[in-house]
């Protein structure tokens, strides 16, 4: 009896639940609408391998009844947030693509905070946008505190928000600790002065540097929410254009224009262009750093 009901697992652990061209045309459609990702038709592979063990794992006879699940259940908001973490790919690592950092700690950083002087405005807010697990965002408090001694007075006001889709990166986020492959390019000295190893191996970022980023769930096709993210003086959103079509990309970057501030600067992935996207922002060359301003 023990061994039919092991055989009997064993295959219903190795069924591949495949998705019909209905329900892959209704489901891309599905999550293009909600958040702008969009699914060629030749990914329809890819979006089944993605889901297909969550879909057997919660019980669900096929993608029809996920679908429904999706579009009916009261508990449809968590199954979105489920669906985003597994058709997203959180590729992240502190200190990535670092010349893009030095340009922002040494060049942009310096010159959002004299324009604001001259304002008589100690208050500077930054954004990391698909934030994924947060490397990004403390990787900014970072920077930021290392040159808190050289550019700042006394009493500025710093906030830096990190946002992302996913309510299960954001958690791992929250906790803020990270192996070996996610610190590999951490300076040592910046290793030492802000994290802590921990009994498990892992490393811990410091309480300090967690207590600067405000970490929420965003989406960035959801206006309604992005109204909280007006007035940034600088916005990271690297690496995120890829999921979008030229047309999801306009609507993307037109709520970010929103939420700058004026000569607010953008940074996107060093692979990534508006060209053809959008005409609102003059191109800056900073020792071949490319940014965008507002």
């Amino acid at each position: 009896m023990h061994t039919e009901r092991s055989e009997r697992s064993a295959m219903l652990l190795s069924k591949n639940i495949q998705m019909s061209d209905n329900a892959f045309t209704a489901l891309k459609e599905m999550i293009y609408e909600r958040t702008g990702i969009f699914f060629s038709d030749n990914k329809k592979s890819l979006l089944e391998n993605r889901l297909s063990r969550y879909i057997e794992d919660n019980g669900y006879e096929d993608f029809e009844k996920y679908i429904d699940i999706l579009k009916y259940s009261p508990s449809r908001d968590k199954e979105f947030s489920a669906l985003y973490e597994r058709i997203t790919t959180n590729e992240t690592f502190f200190f990535r693509d670092v010349n893009q950092l030095q340009a922002f700690e040494t060049d942009v950083l310096p010159m959002v905070v004299k324009e604001l002087e001259g304002k008589g405005i100690k208050k500077m807010r930054i954004w990391s946008a698909a934030c994924s697990t947060g490397e990004e965002p403390y990787t900014l408090a970072m920077l930021i505190r290392n040159r808190i001694s050289q550019i700042y007075n006394s009493g500025w006001d710093i906030e830096i928000h990190g946002s992302d889709i996913s309510e299960g990166v954001l958690n791992s986020a929250r906790v803020g600790e990270y192996n070996n492959y996610s610190i590999r390019n951490v300076p040592p000295q910046y290793l030492d002065r802000y994290f802590v190893k921990n009994g498990n191996g892992k490393y811990g970022v410091r309480p300090e540097v967690k207590g600067m980023v405000r970490l929420s769930n965003i989406n960035l096709f959801d206006e309604a929410k992005l109204r909280m993210f007006r007035g940034m003086n600088i916005v990271f959103c690297r690496n995120v254009l890829i999921y979008f079509d030229d047309m999801a990309k306009k609507r993307v970057i037109a709520n970010i224009y929103d939420s700058l501030a004026p000569g607010g600067y953008l940074f996107i992935g060093h692979a990534e262009s508006l060209f053809n996207i959008s005409r609102a922002f003059k191109l800056v060359n900073i020792n071949n750093v490319l940014i965008y301003q507002k």
